[in-house]
């Protein structure tokens, strides 16, 4: 008998990040969901599916700090199923420690990876023992800006089915380094060598969003020389990211705090890409902070 090869994507990454929404939404694609199994039963379980008379061809797994004590060693366990001719998908979610904290605070949960101690504690041993399989992940996406709905869809489009359009998704994100790099880029642009409208007291107080802003920056030799070569660059790379067999490309553009240079640089880069046929999401993260 024929053993029929599974589809199986597996949810894994911090807790509060949004692996039980991304389940429910590959629920609702069809496929066949189990939360917290443990990786030395995974095997197991993929060898009674594939000689199941249900048919079962999508399975989808939650693995996180709950069976801590049992992926340890097992990272091999993806490759030998697509050795065995298995398609792995392993998405990895995110979040950074101080969305983290304010979810668990809001839901008065319990941290799962410590029995005495602050969430801070769970999270940075959440962090220890999830590493190897951030590391092999196949995405990463960082649920922190991210709403229900919006992860929802987002995971919904990812896995869609092989027969879906393919579509080439690029996000551009402006931030502020003192916020910190934003998880998901794939490239980061540092744009703080260009003079810094917050040093101007009539433009201070405006974003990269303000006409001020804009002509300021625009004026300037360097910025008209760096977008030029920036530009260049972006159209060079997106294609051979494409040719990688990704779906998703993270543009983010940094400067200090995230409210002037980042975002103009952004603004711009959302006309330029807006030309040609991508599906583009544009997110200011840090402009109204500070």
């Amino acid at each position: 008998m024929k053993l029929s090869k599974l589809r199986i994507c597996v949810i894994t990454g911090l807790s509060g990040s949004g692996k039980s929404t991304a389940i429910r939404s590959l629920e609702d694609l069809g496929f066949f969901c189990l939360d917290n199994l443990p990786l030395t039963l995974l095997q197991v379980f993929i060898e009674l599916a594939e000689k199941s008379s249900e048919r079962i061809k999508d399975v989808a797994i939650v693995i996180d700090i709950r069976a801590k004590d049992y992926f340890k060693g097992k990272e091999n366990t993806f490759k030998e199923l697509r050795d065995a001719g298995h398609k792995v998908e392993i998405i990895f979610l995110d979040s950074t420690d101080d969305v983290l904290v304010r979810r668990f605070s809001e839901t008065r949960r319990k941290h799962p990876a410590v029995d005495n101690g602050t969430v801070l504690d769970g999270i940075k041993l959440e962090r220890e023992y999830l590493a190897v399989l951030r590391q092999i992940s196949t995405s990463v996406i960082d649920t922190s800006e991210l709403n229900v709905h919006e992860l929802k869809d987002l995971i919904t489009r990812m896995v869609s089915g092989e027969d879906a359009p393919k579509v080439f998704n690029i996000h551009l994100l402006s931030f502020g380094f003192k916020y910190g790099v934003p998880l998901e880029s794939d490239i980061v642009m540092d744009v703080r060598f260009l003079p810094n409208p917050y040093f101007v007291p009539e433009l201070k107080h405006l974003t990269g969003m303000d006409n001020g802003v804009r002509d300021f920056l625009h004026k300037l030799p360097d910025t008209s020389e760096f977008l030029d070569r920036f530009l260049w660059f972006i159209e060079f790379l997106i294609p051979r990211y494409q040719s990688e067999g990704k779906s998703y490309l993270t543009i983010s553009v940094g400067c200090t705090g995230g409210r002037h240079r980042s975002v103009y640089i952004i603004e711009v880069l959302r006309k330029f890409i807006s030309e040609k046929r991508y599906s583009l999401k544009v997110t200011h993260r840090d402009m109204g902070k500070g």
